[in-house]
């Protein structure tokens, strides 16, 4: 279990969710959030009501949102002061760093610690929400992760996937709610799999040694699961991928894109401020799919060092004199192949993180000039009138943005 495994899995499932209010009797702008110089924050589709959230608990020093209930209610992840740091190596001491799942509601501002019962490890990060009374954990014990079904309360815990398999996460749910999907690194490879709500009838959807096959999310109507192929002995640093779907019962695996063209491991920043994080692909309300193309031959600024160990989840060089190209966001229909491009192609801008808001109304999306961190955008789902909504804290960033239904 390495690095990038960790972190990608403690940092993957932001969702979002609550209602709307009024003005003037006039539905309000939909909500979403974002994260900015280590913190989140909650915005409306037309900037107003920015709010950061502070919760000032005593021994937290990060946190992040995870799924949202039936009800609005949003559970948070804290994380106390990392355990890891110099001289003291990764592998062993970032996952005794302890955690905790939090019961939020944004309109009322209650918070309520949550997963505290029969605790089975410190380290604890939610997976997915099955539903308003039980959740899937990543639980890490002696450096082995795996999933475990609770109550939200830590009680009745479950094995889902079995220690010494592999790492699992990006997982999703079924429409019908029957089905989980998930990717498993594990010691032959990341393989793309579904099973049932308790883990058991475990069906292969994807897997093969030189592939990458990478998180999870299941079409509207259930019948396919999107994720990324990444060929990762000739792209160490998971720089690109290509778009593949397949069908739950393993049945068929279908590859929608060529070259490499989604942008995979979205870097961007310079020497003073950086960062990154995986670029999802999204699917909107009709059952196609929003993406990150690259131009033909587009390199990042920040060059993956693969002679070198990696000690930061990071491992990267800023060269921004050999970057060249940029990314753009994409509509691809996965039945024809069709490719409707929604914005331009521009010599050193890099586009990332599309999602269409819960109506289909909207788009939102990350754009970031070579040498700059994202700002935070938003658009109609056809491309047109884009507009900035911030450039995050104090002007150093804005990423990770999720709707809030």
């Amino acid at each position: 279990m390495n690095r990038r495994q960790f972190l990608a899995a403690t940092s993957a499932s932001l969702l979002a969710s609550v209602g709307c209010r009024h003005r003037l009797g006039v539905a309000a702008a939909p909500r979403l959030f974002f994260t900015s110089d280590g913190r989140t924050a909650v915005i409306r589709a037309d900037g107003s009501d920015l709010r950061y959230f502070d919760f000032q608990l005593p021994g937290q020093a990060t946190w992040q949102p995870g799924p949202f209930l039936s009800d609005g209610r949003v559970i948070f992840l804290s994380m106390e002061p990392r355990r890891d740091g110099p001289g003291r190596p990764f592998e062993e001491f970032y996952t005794q760093t302890p955690t905790h799942l939090w019961l939020h509601d944004l309109d009322r501002g209650t918070l309520t610690e949550i997963a505290n019962r029969e605790r089975l490890a410190v380290f604890y990060t939610p997976a997915l929400l099955l539903g308003d009374e039980r959740i899937l954990v990543q639980v890490v014990r002696n450096k082995v992760g795996q999933i475990f079904s609770m109550n939200l309360d830590g009680t009745d815990a479950r094995e889902f996937t079995r220690a010494g398999e592999g790492l699992p996460y990006g997982l999703s749910l079924s429409p019908d709610r029957h089905r989980v999907a998930f990717h498993l690194a594990s010691p032959q490879g990341y393989q793309i799999w579904t099973s049932d709500l308790e883990g058991r009838d475990r069906i292969q959807v994807a897997a093969h040694p030189d592939h990458l096959y990478f998180g999870t999310s299941w079409s509207p109507d259930g019948r396919w699961i999107l994720y990324q192929d990444c060929q990762f002995k000739a792209d160490p640093g998971h720089d690109w991928s290509d778009l593949c779907v397949g069908r739950p019962d393993g049945s068929e695996h279908r590859v929608l894109t060529s070259g490499h063209s989604q942008w995979f491991a979205a870097t961007y920043g310079n020497s003073q401020l950086r960062g990154g994080g995986s670029n999802m692909p999204m699917w909107t309300r009709d059952g196609s799919i929003l993406f990150s193309r690259r131009s033909p031959g587009a390199k990042v600024p920040w060059e993956y060092q693969a002679q070198r160990p990696d000690t930061d989840h990071f491992n990267r060089d800023y060269q921004p004199d050999a970057a060249r190209g940029g990314t753009q966001l994409c509509r691809l229909n996965p039945a024809t192949g069709a490719v409707t491009e929604l914005t331009p192609l521009r010599e050193g801008t890099w586009e990332c993180r599309a999602a269409e808001s819960p109506d289909g109304r909207l788009i939102v999306f990350c754009q970031a000039q070579t040498g700059e961190m994202p700002a935070l955008w938003v658009m109609n789902s056809d491309g047109s009138d884009p507009r900035l909504l911030t450039r995050g804290q104090n002007d150093r960033g804005a990423d990770h943005p999720r709707w809030v239904p």
